[in-house]
C-alpha cells in the first residue's frame, strides 16, 4: 500500500515527536571521576499518610511512614525512581521521618524500594547512612507560642513535630561514613550564638521567651550534622540541615529569625575566625578546620522572594568561602510561568528552597540540574502534583575534586 506524501509526512512527524516524547527528559550520566551529590526534601513525614481537615487536630501515631512502607506506596515508589533516575553517590533526605532505635523505615525504604528497579530504572545501593536524632518533636516544659499552656505537642517542642523524630533527615552514600568523627549540634543553645536574633515580643517591647526558656531554647529545629564522607582517600564534610519554615508565626517572627541563625550557624561554622563559640553535642568547640566541604539541605529561604530573611541565606551565597551552581530546569521555568526566578525553583509551591553549595577549595562544578519535567514528559507523572511523589524537587551536583 502506498502512501500519500501528506500522509508519509504526518507519519514521520509523529514518529520524531513520539521519539523525543520519550526521551525528553534525561539527567546526564555522571563521569566516573566525578562526583554526583543531591538533596531531596522527599516529604515522607506522617502527616504526609493522614487525612487533613482543616482546623480539625490530624491524628498522628508516629507509624505512618512505617505503614505507607509496608503498603508497597506508589508515591515512595516514585520518590525511588526520582532518586534511581538521578543516581547520586551521597544525597539527604529530608523530612524522612525516624521513629525506631533500629532505623528500620530507613531501611524498608533502601532494601524494598531504591534496592528493587522502579519503571524499569537501575537499582541504587546505597552501603552506608546516617540518621541521627532531632529536634523535632522533642518535650519541653515551657510556652514557646504564647497561648498560656506550656509542653504543648507540637506546638511547644524544641522543633516543631507530632513525636520526637517527626520531619527528621537521613543522608545515604555509596562511600564510608567516619561515623566517629560526625559533629552534630542538636543541642546548642540560640542564646549562644553572638548577637542572635533574639525575638521581641511587639505588644510588650519584651522578649517573646521568658528567661527560663531563652536560657534552654535549642538554635536547630532538626539538627545540624557536619558529616565525614571518605573518598578514594580524601575525606569531604557534608554539612546538612532543615532550617525551619519562617512562617506559622505572628509579628514577632520567630520563625524567621530562627531561620536566619539556623542557617547563619553554617556561615560561622566554615568562616575562619566567626566560629569558636560553636560547640557540638560532645561539648568539642570550634568551627569546620577542614575542606573540601558541601552544605546539603531544604534551608526553607530565598533572597529574593518568599517570607524569610533574604540576610540569612545571602551570608551563604555571597561568601567568598562558597560556590552557587544556581541549578535550574526548564520544568520549574514552565511552572512558574512569568517569575524570571522560576528556573531556579526547587519547591511546587514556587521558591529555590533547596541548596547543594560546595566550597570553593577543594571542588570544580562540573553540572548540576533540578529533577523537574515539564508537562510534555514522560517522567512528568512522578511529580505531577504533590501526591505524587514530593512538594519539593529533588537537586543534583557534579562535582570533580581540584
Amino acid at each position: 500500500m502506498k502512501l500519500s506524501k501528506t500522509i508519509l509526512a504526518i507519519f514521520i512527524m509523529t514518529s520524531i515527536i513520539s521519539k523525543t516524547h520519550a526521551e525528553s527528559f534525561k539527567i546526564p550520566k555522571k563521569k566516573p571521576q566525578n562526583l554526583r551529590i543531591a538533596t531531596f526534601n522527599v516529604s515522607m513525614e506522617a502527616l504526609n499518610y493522614v487525612p487533613y481537615q482543616r482546623g480539625v487536630e490530624p491524628n498522628v501515631t508516629g507509624t505512618e511512614l512505617k505503614q505507607a512502607l509496608s503498603n508497597n506506596s506508589q508515591q515512595i515508589k516514585n520518590i525511588a525512581e526520582i532518586i534511581q533516575r538521578a543516581n547520586p553517590d551521597i544525597i539527604l533526605l529530608n523530612e524522612f521521618d525516624n521513629t525506631s532505635a533500629n532505623h528500620q523505615e530507613l531501611k524498608t525504604f533502601l532494601q524494598k524500594y531504591l534496592n528493587v528497579s522502579q519503571h524499569q530504572q537501575n537499582p541504587i545501593n546505597f552501603p552506608y547512612f546516617y540518621q541521627g536524632n532531632v529536634n523535632t518533636g522533642v518535650k519541653s516544659p515551657f510556652d514557646f507560642n504564647h497561648n498560656g499552656i506550656k509542653g504543648e505537642t507540637p506546638q511547644d517542642t524544641y522543633g516543631f513535630g507530632y513525636f520526637p523524630g517527626h520531619f527528621g533527615m537521613a543522608l545515604l552514600s555509596k562511600y564510608p561514613i567516619d561515623e566517629k568523627a560526625i559533629r552534630t549540634f542538636q543541642n546548642f543553645k540560640w542564646k549562644d550564638m553572638p548577637n542572635a536574633l533574639q525575638t521581641i515580643d511587639p505588644k510588650t517591647n519584651k522578649s517573646w521567651y521568658n528567661t527560663e526558656a531563652w536560657q534552654n531554647f535549642r538554635l536547630s529545629s532538626k539538627s545540624h550534622w557536619d558529616i565525614p564522607v571518605k573518598i578514594n582517600g580524601k575525606t569531604i564534610h557534608v554539612l546538612a540541615s532543615h532550617p525551619t519554615p519562617p512562617v506559622f508565626d505572628g509579628k514577632e517572627d520567630r520563625n524567621g529569625k530562627r531561620n536566619h541563625d539556623e542557617i547563619r550557624l553554617w556561615h560561622d561554622y566554615i568562616t575562619p575566625n566567626k566560629g569558636a563559640y560553636i560547640y557540638d553535642d560532645k561539648n568539642q568547640k570550634g568551627p569546620l578546620k577542614a575542606a573540601p566541604f558541601v552544605i546539603l539541605g531544604d534551608q526553607n529561604a530565598s533572597n529574593v522572594e518568599g517570607s524569610a530573611m533574604y540576610s540569612g541565606i545571602s551570608l551563604l551565597l555571597n561568601s567568598p568561602l562558597i560556590q552557587d551552581a544556581k541549578p535550574s530546569s526548564l520544568g520549574g521555568k514552565l511552572h512558574a510561568k512569568n517569575n524570571p526566578h522560576g528556573k531556579n525553583h526547587t519547591a511546587y509551591w514556587g521558591m529555590r528552597a533547596d541548596y547543594i553549595l560546595p566550597s570553593t577549595a577543594g571542588w570544580k562544578i562540573v553540572d548540576s540540574g533540578v529533577f523537574w519535567p515539564t508537562k510534555t514528559d514522560n517522567e512528568f507523572r512522578l511529580i505531577k502534583n504533590r501526591a505524587a511523589s514530593s512538594d519539593h524537587r529533588l537537586v543534583w551536583l557534579d562535582l570533580a575534586f581540584k
